[in-house]
């Protein structure tokens, strides 16, 4: 999939002339384009992909019916095209158009988790326009994020952003250490940490996330619990055309329910957490492309 991403993200001029052309065209005329190009790409990737994104589905959502499993294989790829079109065409009229983008529920539990002076970590799953979501926060609050721009094909859209002045820290080429200690420092300067909760390396803990055991980052929850910092459950969707529902739940004291030895424990309730979200927006998840890389293999014991 990442193939055909580059493809759409390699060239700067043209997405830049592209975005002015877009401007004059109607933003219903442009939703039809991108679902339509997104049903055309979900024809032309091949089987493979077609099918592996649908043995994900069944394996992860069986208690969903045939019919609703093949139209989220759909929306997830029109999904894609959508969020490339805002990223790389659309983001260059996003501050113009805040207000009408955003329906923002719940935001109160984050300023008053500020209220407490120890900075707020901000946790959700790959869920909707993830990059939007760090635009919106980054309008508001001295907020910072952890991304992986290692990727060619995806650099450009982190490239897009930081030109919008959302700043990251890269996980892939930042030591551990100094990660950590520009996490802390922001922290404890009452700043808001955005933390996509679902990447997956395999080198990350042993955890379990959709009842399957799996590797998933504790550094969200060692924070928390270390720093006694409030942590913000959020998600953000795509409810209709180009506006997203941006949601705010109850802050977690980590701290008061775990101690520093029980992280892992602490990482599974964020996992049970993001689980929940993807159910709920099963179409807008954007790992149902490789989610099946992600499983522990099972290890079978020799029979003597």
């Amino acid at each position: 999939m990442y193939e055909w991403i580059g493809k759409i993200t390699g060239s700067p001029r043209t997405t830049r002339t592209l975005s002015l052309l877009s401007g004059w065209l109607p933003p219903t005329l442009v939703l039809v384009l991108c679902k339509g190009i997104g049903i055309l790409i979900y024809w032309l990737t091949g089987g493979n992909l077609r099918s592996k994104v649908l043995r994900n589905l069944l394996d992860l959502l069986p208690d969903h019916s045939d019919k609703e499993r093949s139209s989220y294989n759909i929306q997830f790829f029109q999904n894609l095209i959508i969020i490339l079109y805002e990223i790389l065409l659309d983001s260059y009229r996003l501050p113009k158009s805040e207000g009408r983008r955003f329906q923002v529920k719940g935001e109160v539990h984050l300023t008053e988790a500020l209220r407490m002076e120890r900075g707020a970590i901000v946790y959700s799953p790959h869920v909707g326009n993830f990059f939007y979501y760090y635009w919106y926060l980054c309008q508001k609050y001295s907020c910072l994020t952890i991304a992986t721009s290692g990727s060619s094909e995806l650099r450009p859209l982190y490239l897009r952003f930081k030109e919008l002045g959302c700043p990251g820290l890269d996980y892939d080429s930042t030591p551990p250490l100094e990660l950590l200690r520009k996490l802390r420092k922001h922290l404890s300067e009452n700043g808001v940490v955005y933390i996509l909760g679902d990447f997956w390396r395999p080198t990350f803990p042993e955890s379990y996330f959709f009842g399957k055991k799996t590797r998933t980052p504790e550094g969200a929850a060692s924070l928390a619990i270390e720093l006694q910092v409030p942590l913000v459950p959020f998600y953000g969707r795509r409810v209709r055309g180009f506006t997203h529902e941006l949601v705010f739940e109850q802050p977690l004291q980590l701290h008061a329910m775990y101690s520093r030895s029980q992280r892992a424990d602490a990482t599974r309730l964020l996992n049970s957490i993001m689980e929940r979200v993807i159910r709920k927006n099963p179409a807008q998840w954007f790992y149902w492309f490789n989610a099946e890389e992600r499983w522990e293999k099972e290890k079978v014991e020799a029979v003597q």
